[in-house]
């Protein structure tokens, strides 16, 4: 397999990660980095060193074809492009894909074709279980035509009803809280437990694989999302990997970048966030931090003031 793929997609992640932490930093300093003469600077040779993506965070390299597939246990794979996740099932009465990415594409059929091939199984695709209903997960369900059950929560059918995108046909068989889906001998337990990243996002639990699926919660080894403030349920999502130790499983498919996870990779996730929300609090608690606020808030509410206050001169 060549690896040039992976390495060109890792470059731009690279880059993209060293780039985004500039405002970021910058925020945060309030000193040199916020100057404007420094955004000059920056655009020279004499931007900071930067230390490299470390090999833990780095999955396997990608084929000609830009993808990787690869077993998580027994009849259970997986599929990237180095930047997504989706994974199947093979069972004696066809494939269950987890999510379809737009940006793996045909792609999914392609890894789903080299399996079947390998193993002597069946190749199509029979049911499609969504994650939640946003289009970069689900957005390549509809390469895989109407002869195809969908299944998602409730909720997420009200959203692509909303939708009515061509791209993520409506699930066909719902549920509430809890359903055991059987397929071809196969156990597959999806669960909602309430609102997080999106309000449909669900607990795709195979015991029989050692393997939990829970999709934009947890990167393993990357940090979250910069966006992570834009899940529908902050709290929520911080509380959600809490939900995931609950289950017993090995694996972990986060639907995002090129690594499968481990329960390790939630536990330093946890301990990532909950850091973060330690200090953010001994921060706000601080003298400096209180009188910032306070002339921030009277600054607004004096601007406020102004803006709403009529001009009869």
């Amino acid at each position: 397999m060549s690896s040039s793929p992976a390495t060109s997609r890792r470059s731009f992640l690279a880059g993209g990660a060293a780039l985004a932490a500039i405002p970021a930093v910058a925020t945060l300093t309030g000193g040199a980095f916020a100057d404007p003469a420094f955004a000059d600077q920056a655009s020279t040779d004499t931007l900071p060193d930067y230390a490299p993506i470390p090999p833990s965070a780095l999955g396997p390299a990608l084929n000609e074809q830009g993808y990787f597939v690869g077993r998580v246990e027994k009849n259970l794979y997986w599929v990237t492009d180095g930047s997504y996740q989706a994974a199947f099932l093979t069972t004696r009465e066809g494939v269950v894909l987890f999510d379809a990415p737009p940006t793996i594409g045909h792609n999914l059929q392609r890894a789903i074709d080299q399996v079947a091939g390998a193993n002597g199984v069946s190749n199509k695709v029979t049911y499609i279980v969504y994650s939640h209903h946003h289009a970069d997960h689900i957005g390549a369900s509809s390469l895989f035509g109407r002869d195809v059950v969908r299944v998602g929560q409730v909720e997420n059918k009200r959203l692509l009803e909303r939708d009515n995108d061509p791209a993520r046909p409506v699930p066909d068989l719902t549920f509430d809280e809890h359903h055991l889906l059987l397929v071809g001998g196969e156990r597959i337990r999806l669960a909602w437990q309430g609102t997080n990243h999106t309000p449909d996002n669900i607990y795709i639990h195979l015991p029989d694989h050692d393997t939990l699926m829970l999709v934009d919660i947890v990167l393993p080894r990357w940090v979250p999302f910069y966006d992570f403030n834009l899940n529908e349920d902050v709290p929520a999502s911080i509380a959600a990997p809490a939900k995931a130790l609950s289950y017993p499983w090995k694996h972990y498919i986060g639907g995002h970048m090129g690594r499968l996870g481990t329960r390790d990779d939630v536990v330093v996730h946890q301990q990532y966030v909950t850091d973060i929300a330690d200090n953010v609090r001994t921060a706000l608690a601080s003298p400096q931090a209180t009188h910032s606020s306070s002339s921030s808030r009277s600054a607004w509410t004096s601007a406020t003031a102004r803006r709403s206050t009529p001009d009869h001169t």
